[in-house]
């Protein structure tokens, strides 16, 4: 049987906030509103665009949450058409993805992001044929509903006990909780270590290299 690892993008593969904020700032300017700010903005990132509004506006009408969204991705495709979207990898992800693959580990990503956001992030990296399924809020439900992991779990042909999600948000642990994987922590990206145990971490890594050590003890 297979072994998956799957992973968060924003927040975990690569530091997006700077991008998300600036799109984020922008809608809410469009609609009138003040801005939530760059730490109620990053408590959202990992759910879909819409929970993400209902979360930020929550006394809006659902008409102001779907404007929302709308100017959100005509801002943030605007920035990345300008240029103006950086998404670095965080620092030792990339051999960190190096080691897992050569240890026999399958690859996949289940992400808030579109299709699009997706794989221009994996290709502006070189990475996107590095992973076998690619799971996004265009095609499932917001996490941390378990839809994105049972599919990317079919599609690489592994079983939920070989499967470690592997995220930087409390709804990532949640998502691999109630799909049944092993949940891994990084201690690198926009909840707390301490929220992400509370969330059903097994463990929480302070640095990319150590990924690959704890993957060591997953079947």
């Amino acid at each position: 049987m297979n072994r998956l690892a799957l992973f968060d993008c924003d927040g975990t593969l690569v530091d997006s906030q700077a991008a998300i904020c600036r799109a984020m700032d922008e809608c809410f300017d469009a609609a009138g509103l003040s801005s939530p700010g760059r730490a109620a903005t990053r408590r959202v990132v990992g759910l879909s665009l819409l929970e993400a509004m209902q979360v930020l506006a929550p006394d809006g009408a659902p008409e102001l949450h779907l404007f929302l969204t709308e100017r959100y991705k005509a801002a943030f495709q605007r920035h990345r058409s300008a240029n103006l979207v950086e998404e670095p990898l965080f620092e030792g992800i990339l051999e960190a993805l190096e080691t897992i693959e050569a240890a026999g580990w399958l690859l996949g990503v289940a992400t808030g992001k579109s299709d699009r956001g997706l794989r221009l992030c994996l290709e502006r990296h070189g990475l996107h044929a590095r992973f076998v399924t690619l799971q996004t809020a265009d095609r499932h439900p917001s996490k941390p509903h378990p839809a994105m992991l049972h599919a990317a779990i079919a599609e690489a042909g592994a079983r939920p006990e070989t499967t470690v999600m592997i995220g930087d948000t409390s709804f990532d642990m949640l998502m691999a909780v109630a799909g049944g994987a092993h949940a891994l922590g990084v201690g690198w990206g926009y909840h707390s270590p301490e929220e992400l145990r509370a969330a059903g971490a097994a463990d929480v890594v302070d640095a990319a290299h150590r990924l690959g050590r704890w993957l060591e003890r997953v079947a």
